[in-house]
Order: C-alpha cells, then structure tokens, then sequence
C-alpha cells in the first residue's frame, strides 16, 4: 500500500461548534489543490458531540480518519499521537480553529521540499499578515512568553507557539518519540529536541487570524509552560535526552543515520576545539 503524500493532524478538544467548518476547508482545500493526503483528527477526551459530527463526515471521505486518546491527555499528547500514527511521507499538524489557513500549508511544504526538515509557520516575521489581530494584552504576554522561551531554552525563532508545524517523516518519528510534554508547553521541547539532533529548522511566515475563542489562559497556561521549560531544561542537564537518543540508535534503523550524523558533528567540533 502506498505512503499519501502529506499527513494533515488535527488535534481536537470539544470542538463542536468548529470541527465541521475545519473538516469542510481541509478537505475541500485537500481536493481543490490535487494534494494526496490523509487527514486524521485526534480527539482528547472530548465530552460534547466532537466525535459524532467526526464519524459522520467520515462516512463520506475516506482519507479522514478519527483517532482517540486514552482520556484528556492534553495538545502536545494528541499531536504525538496523530503524527506517530501517520503515514504521510511529510507531516504536519495545525490547530482546529484554522486560525492560518489550511491553504498556507503550501509554504511548509515548499520549505520541506527546499531542503528543510522541520518547517514551522510563524505569526511574527510578517505582521502584516495577520488579519485579525490579537487583543494588546494577548499580544504582550505571547512576546513576554516567546522572550522567556528563547533566553531559557537557547531558540532562535520569532514565534515558537504557532500551531502551525510540518516534518518531514523521518524527522517527526524522531522528534515526538523523544517528547516527553504532553500539554501547551510542548512546542518548544519538539524544537530544542529538533536542534539537539540538528535538524534544519525553517520559520515561515504565514498568513493568521486571531480567534476569541482559543481556550489558553495566558495567566495559568503560561505558568504551567514556564515550568515546563523548565522541566526541558533539567531533563537535558541530566542527560535524559541524550539517554534516550541512544536507546532509539539501539532499537530504531530508522532514526539510526541522523543520530550518526549528529555525533560525527559533535566529534568534529570537539577536534576543532
């Protein structure tokens, strides 16, 4: 059986009053576009009619799929599963509110097909972009958490947060193997894990419309990501990724020649040193 070409995660949480306008512009843009893909939604323990309105587009579009996790796990958790399922030989996810349009994906996957293996869309290097901007106050707590976030964890990029991500497949089944965050935070730990292994990373600005009805408190959301930072930091000052790294080189063909090739950096660095 033959790999889609693109993978489209959708992860979703009660998202009732959303998820049919999100299925109808992903897969009318899939068709529209000539684009071999696969969508896959991945419920977290939704409560309200999420599934049932899932199952029955489904009954009519056979490249959409449901999967669902063990209970609420969180977005970070439901990313990983959809894309460790996945089958697409580039893979990306993007939030259930669309906020940058399924459209836009063509610019990840011009970045993948230029040479990137991680293209990550970003609502900062182009402001003019953004249609709807977000409320003052949304805006200076995103700046202050992105500013904490390139100081604590060493990331370079303008916009971390965007959810808004394609990978090439041998990078995603690399990167959310090591992933240990499983909530809002865990944006910044596929990046650092990315740089780790020395991926190349790609920012693309992309089109964005804010939408009110995102569910992230910036009070107690960013409180919970700054200590997972945190967490992120300790785990690779005690080696845990590093650790395992090495046990995927063991188990894994797959991930076996980027790790190679990290580690022949590494000793060439060390000799110029």
């Amino acid at each position: 059986m033959s790999h889609p070409r693109l993978s489209i995660v959708i992860p979703a949480y009660n998202e009732s009053a959303r998820i049919e306008n999100a299925l109808e512009r992903v897969l009318g843009c899939v068709q529209e576009r000539g684009w071999d893909a696969e969508i896959l939604v991945v419920d977290d323990g939704s409560t309200d009619d999420t599934v049932a309105i899932i199952g029955r587009w489904m009954e009519r579009h056979d490249r959409l799929h449901l999967i669902r996790n063990p209970g609420n796990r969180g977005k970070g958790y439901s990313v990983r599963n959809g894309l460790l399922q996945s089958a697409g030989e580039l893979v990306m996810f993007t939030d259930a509110d669309l906020s940058a349009p399924i459209e836009e994906a063509e610019l990840l996957i011009a970045a993948l097909d230029e040479g990137a293996d991680v293209a990550i869309g970003s609502r900062w290097l182009d402001k003019q972009k953004q249609t709807i901007t977000q409320p003052m106050y949304r805006r200076f707590f995103g700046r202050c958490f992105n500013w904490v976030t390139r100081k604590v964890m060493g990331l370079p990029y303008r916009d971390t947060q965007c959810g808004f991500k394609a990978f090439r497949r041998e990078a995603a089944q690399t990167i959310f193997r090591l992933q240990t965050i499983e909530r809002w935070g865990f944006d910044p730990e596929i990046l650092f894990i990315a740089r780790r292994l020395r991926y190349k990373i790609v920012e693309v600005p992309v089109t964005w419309g804010h939408d009110e009805r995102s569910r992230i408190s910036y009070l107690k959301d960013g409180m919970k990501m700054l200590s997972e930072m945190a967490e992120i930091r300790t785990n690779s000052l005690r080696g845990r990724y590093d650790e395992a790294i090495a046990a995927m080189k063991d188990t894994s063909t797959m991930v076996t020649p980027q790790i190679d090739r990290v580690e022949r950096i590494e000793r060439a660095e060390m000799k110029a040193q």
